[in-house]
């Protein structure tokens, strides 16, 4: 009979060494993470090879390249388009902050339960209801030259700021339901946890509830100004000279329409990082919803 072999004792300072099946299983997703990189990439370069090959030997390339994409067109404009700009940047970052503000208050006031509100609660569903089934183009048209011709005392007549108050208006209306949305999400057991603790109804929702739904609707919420940086271009329609105005009037002078693609650019610069942060926001909520993930 056998004795056992003695069993070597496993210091508890020891660093821990992953087993040789481990090590094989990380070499094997190793290369397959590879392969798929490289299948992706290949195939990536293929089609848009295939799209740019295809669009320069078109008939009318050399004739839209002459239109759309002149370096000497694109240079003389960019200084003139670069400052307008800021004017896009000013109305997105005055619009959010005042539809952040005017969204949360309209949802509060749509989740309330006081029968003394029950006025403002129908004032608060006709005006979601309205101003989200106006186009923001048209709202902004009705403000914009509407209340200016009012000649109220004392009121602004500006169409820039009109025009800043219908992209509000508007969005403020979608951002309303979002906030809503994400109120009502949070389990009813944690409006319950907070009674059981002695909280008031206006503290269960500042300190328990909001909080919580906020933190669920930033990837919507976040798409949605992704759309109002782009909607400030509909000051426009008022004779406002912003960038999209004037790559316009200079492509009209010139008769070339390279200022477009510029300012597209400027667009594409102010809305691509949010929407990476977008999808940034939106993976770690799903991670966090996953067992055993932070």
């Amino acid at each position: 009979m056998t004795s056992a072999q003695p069993v070597a004792a496993t210091s508890p300072d020891a660093p821990w060494r992953p087993s040789e099946r481990e090590r094989q299983r990380r070499r094997v997703r190793r290369r397959q993470r590879l392969r798929s990189l490289a299948i992706a990439s290949l195939a990536t370069v293929l089609v848009l090879g295939g799209l740019v090959l295809g669009l320069v030997n078109s008939p009318g390339w050399p004739a839209v390249r002459a239109l759309f994409l002149d370096a000497g067109f694109a240079r003389d404009a960019l200084p003139g388009i670069r400052e307008h700009f800021w004017l896009n940047v000013r109305l997105f970052l005055v619009a959010e902050a005042g539809i952040l503000v005017l969204g949360l208050l309209v949802a509060l006031i749509r989740v309330s339960r006081s029968p003394l509100l029950a006025p403002v609660r129908l004032l608060a569903v006709v005006y979601t209801d309205v101003f989200r089934g106006i186009p923001t183009l048209l709202l902004v048209l009705l403000l914009g030259f509407g209340l200016p011709a009012l000649q109220l005392q004392g009121v602004t007549t500006s169409r820039t700021v009109w025009a800043c108050v219908a992209l509000i208006l508007s969005y403020g209306a979608y951002v309303a339901e979002v906030f809503r949305s994400g109120i009502e999400s949070v389990h009813p057991s944690q409006v319950a946890s907070a009674a059981a603790l002695g909280l008031s109804r206006a503290q269960t929702l500042r300190l328990v509830v909001v909080p919580q739904a906020v933190r669920r609707v930033i990837p919507p919420l976040l798409n949605d100004f992704v759309s109002l940086q782009k909607d400030t271009a509909l000051v426009s329609v008022l004779g406002v000279v912003e960038a999209v105005s004037f790559a316009q009037d200079y492509g009209n002078f010139n008769f070339n329409y390279t200022a477009y693609v510029v300012v597209a650019g400027f667009f594409i610069a102010l809305t691509v990082p949010t929407a990476r942060l977008t999808d940034w926001l939106a993976a770690r909520a799903r991670r966090r919803e996953q067992p055993g993930q932070r």
